[in-house]
């Protein structure tokens, strides 16, 4: 056997093997070539992807109908005041005199020789409200807040510490004044109704006097114990509009003007200011521009993935592909359908301007958008927002599900959702005294706590003030994020839960001040709103109620009014929102792009498959030409050995002449 292929017969057997082999691998060239044009095909549906998801973001602004009722407001002089609008702000103008800004109430202590001077531990008691007279009323929005002093913490910094630690509702800082350093404490909102009362629970056991804790007690009302000093008074915003004089506790106000929001800055008495509020059509117009444009560069993007070049024969990855045909197919089918029932005055994209054009693309008219947009009896945003109409002003469209079927929908309330309350079976004592009368025990929503009452004597009003603000400043219900509201009537105490529906309720279980405050309380639970929509049984939580066949996931506000026959709904889901919801489905899993990016991967695989087979085969038939060959080679050696051997012989003969 010859050590190297050839040697023995002399033939370049590795090059006639390569060049044998060279044929057999053009079956693995194929499949290079087919492997090469599917990963074209994913990069190309890769790219299809990214413009779909690109238009989708796009027009998912526009599936909100808050988006086609903005609103500018303008004042005409912002170093007095600001303003923004809403969509419920009525277009015009007011004049707005700013007389006084709101401010927050100051507190100052005695000083002190140094941060580190030593107060007093225990506890102190924040109360929100407003003096008039000597009286303190509290302020029944805001719930008391207790801070914990401990001992390492009963320095002037340490209190400081622990105040605003505490987030109750007030900050402190410490200033020197050149004599020593002074506690400052400050009402963190503004207004008349935020004035402090700080009461104290002294570690030293006496929570009045100028010493330890009760240094920091205030309590401006006839007769109480204020150790710290006012230094800013508490005052409401002050202005007129239109000739209207209006009070405010906050510089911010969002309920003088409805839809409108007036940030006020300066005072200018005497100086009327012009607040003007209008429709932004423009951002409208921008919006439905943006529209038309990523509508086209999606379809570039498309027709480049899919044209023919004639002139040079030569076509584009996915020419052809029944995939890319069907999605542009759904899009543009998405445009021919007019709206049923949107609710208003408009149904199809032509009527504002937008039309195909002759190269397929959209386009659209200015001046026709611009006729529309100021039209008051059309609504654009019934053409491309999911958008409910109610004809019962106490009726509210909240929002409506893919599912929800275009359509006029009879509406019939047979139950209103009401709120858990309890309320007193006889006038409440107005006298409370420590261990005797002022714990409650309440159970809010499923949510327990328990409530301590200042002692001293009240009003009905006043008293229905400090258990409002009680059970509102408990930590469990706080954290819990539950409200409550107490009123009295004749003296009678009525706790009521801010949730409407089944899950609202109202318990009094127990504490020393139930049978004084309460005696046997009444207790009725909340119920969830009920009727039908459309003629059918509709399924109510709280204040909502929300549909089911057609209407299935048609939510609605019932805010109050009668039971019975309460009008009717349009809805229409608009083109923004079914393009939405056309992508969304081509973009899901198992989508038809999905199953043919899936069906591409397939045949990748089995391409490395057959590949990986082939090789195997081509191995085979590799070692085969060179056996093949070596047999030669050794076959031919031998046969050259012969003849040389013959040869050899042959000469070896005595010639005939030589005999």
């Amino acid at each position: 056997m010859l050590a190297s292929p050839g040697l023995g017969s002399g033939l370049d057997v590795n090059n006639i093997v390569g060049q044998l082999m060279e044929i057999e691998r053009r079956p693995l060239t194929i499949l290079d070539g087919k492997e090469a044009r599917h990963q074209a095909q994913l990069s190309a549906f890769g790219s299809l992807k990214g413009a779909l998801s690109s238009f989708q973001t796009n027009i998912s602004a526009l599936s909100d109908p808050a988006n086609f009722t903005a609103v500018t407001a303008n004042f005409s002089d912002d170093a007095v005041a600001t303003a923004s609008a809403s969509s419920s702000a009525i277009a015009g103008n007011f004049s707005v005199e700013v007389q006084a800004l709101a401010q927050a109430q100051k507190l100052k202590s005695e000083n002190f020789a140094s941060p580190n001077a030593t107060i007093g531990s225990g506890a102190l008691t924040i109360q929100f409200g407003s003096y008039d007279g000597g009286i303190f009323t509290l302020n029944p929005e805001k719930a008391a807040q207790s801070i914990t002093i401990s001992p390492d913490q009963a320095s002037l910094a340490g209190i400081r510490d622990a105040i605003n630690d505490a987030d109750a509702g007030v900050s402190a800082s410490i200033i020197n004044d050149g004599n020593g350093d002074r506690l400052v404490i400050a009402s963190q909102d503004t207004g008349l109704s935020n004035a402090l009362k700080i009461t104290v629970t002294d570690d030293d056991l006496n929570n009045t006097d100028n010493t330890g804790l009760s240094q920091l007690a205030f309590d401006a009302s006839t007769g109480g114990v204020s150790n710290l000093t006012e230094t800013v008074a508490a005052e409401n915003a002050e202005l007129i509009v239109d000739g209207i004089s209006i009070s405010k506790a906050s510089n911010t106000i969002s309920d003088a003007i409805e839809g409108v929001t007036l940030d006020l800055l300066k005072a200018d008495i005497g100086n009327n200011k012009t607040l003007s509020i209008s429709r932004d059509t423009a951002s409208v117009q921008e919006a439905i521009q943006s529209f038309v444009t990523a509508f086209n560069d999606l379809g570039t993007t498309i027709t480049n993935l899919s044209r023919f070049d004639a002139a040079n024969n030569q076509a584009s990855i996915l020419t052809g592909d029944a995939t890319l045909r069907s999605i542009q197919n759904q899009l543009r089918g998405a445009f021919n359908t007019a709206l049923s029932t949107s609710g208003g005055g408009l149904t199809t994209l032509s009527e504002i301007g937008i039309t195909f054009q002759a190269d397929g693309t959209l386009g659209l008219d200015t001046d026709k958008l611009d006729s529309i947009l100021n039209d008051s009896t059309k609504d654009i945003s019934t053409l491309f927002a999911a958008v409910g109409k109610p004809s019962d002003s106490l009726v509210s469209f909240i929002n409506a599900a893919p599912e929800t079927q275009n359509g006029s929908y009879v509406l019939n309330i047979t139950q209103l959702a009401t709120q858990g309350n309890a309320i007193g079976s006889n006038a409440a004592a107005l006298t409370i005294n420590t261990g005797a009368n002022d714990v409650l025990d309440l159970d809010i929503d499923g949510v327990s706590t328990s409530i301590t009452l200042a002692a001293g004597s009240y009003t009905a009003d006043s008293l229905a003030a400090e258990i409002q603000s009680k059970i509102n400043g408990a930590t469990a219900i706080s954290s819990a994020n539950i409200n409550i509201s107490v009123t009295q009537s004749a003296g009678v105490l009525n706790i009521t839960s801010d949730q409407f529906g089944s899950a609202s309720t109202v318990s009094i279980t127990g504490g020393s001040g139930i049978t004084d405050l309460f005696g046997a309380p009444v207790e009725t639970n909340g119920v969830d709103v009920a009727g039908t929509i459309g003629g059918l049984i509709a399924t109510g939580s709280g204040q909502t109620l929300t549909g089911t066949g057609d209407s299935s996931g048609l939510a609605l506000q019932i805010s109050g009014g009668a039971t019975g026959p309460r009008g009717t709904v349009d809805f229409a889901s608009g083109f923004a929102v079914k393009l939405n919801q056309l992508v969304e489905n081509m973009l899901e899993n198992d989508s038809l792009i999905d199953s043919r990016i899936d069906g591409i991967n397939s045949s990748i695989k089995d391409i490395d498959t057959q590949r990986d087979s082939l090789n195997r085969r081509l191995d085979d038939v590799e070692r085969r030409f060179r056996a093949q060959f070596a047999a030669l080679d050794t076959l031919v050696s031998n046969m050259t050995q012969t003849s040389n051997f013959l040869q050899q012989q042959l000469a070896n003969l005595p010639t005939i002449g030589d005999s």
